[in-house]
């Protein structure tokens, strides 16, 4: 459940200020730096999951994950990452992936843009299920 709750949080961040004014972990600039160094072709805006779990995948991920062991809290820990940067969470659009990962794109995507439609997009969404809920009672 807390892997939920985490997604839950994160994504009312995103639906709530800017991407590119949130920051992760006081390591953002490092962790971005060195993700984009390392996976400097890596389409971002929908993750190809299929190659990043593969075991080829797999073997340039280990080591990256590994350098932030011990400087970024709970690296490894199982966290639900968005497949396509546009859409919300579901269970079509997410795959579990260790927490270094799910920074790393994340960071990305805030700088690059990626989430930006975010908050107009699930903002109006949202406030349009609360006013129904209001308007029932």
């Amino acid at each position: 459940m807390k892997t939920y709750d985490h997604a839950e949080i994160y994504f009312n961040l995103l639906c709530s200020v800017d991407p590119r004014l949130l920051k992760l972990t006081p390591m953002d600039d490092t962790v971005y730096q060195k993700f984009r160094g390392e996976f400097r072709e890596m389409k971002i805006d929908v993750v190809d999951e299929d190659q990043m779990k593969s075991k080829e995948g797999k073997e340039k991920w280990r080591p990256f994950c590994e350098e932030f062991k011990g400087i970024v809290e709970d690296y490894n820990f199982g966290t639900l990452l968005r497949i396509n940067s546009s859409q919300e969470y579901s269970e079509e659009n997410s795959t579990l992936v260790p927490r270094i990962q799910f920074l790393a794109i994340e960071i990305a995507r805030n700088r690059e843009g990626c989430n930006n439609g975010l908050q107009k997009k699930y903002r109006n969404k949202k406030q349009e299920i609360t006013e129904d809920a209001t308007a029932m009672s």
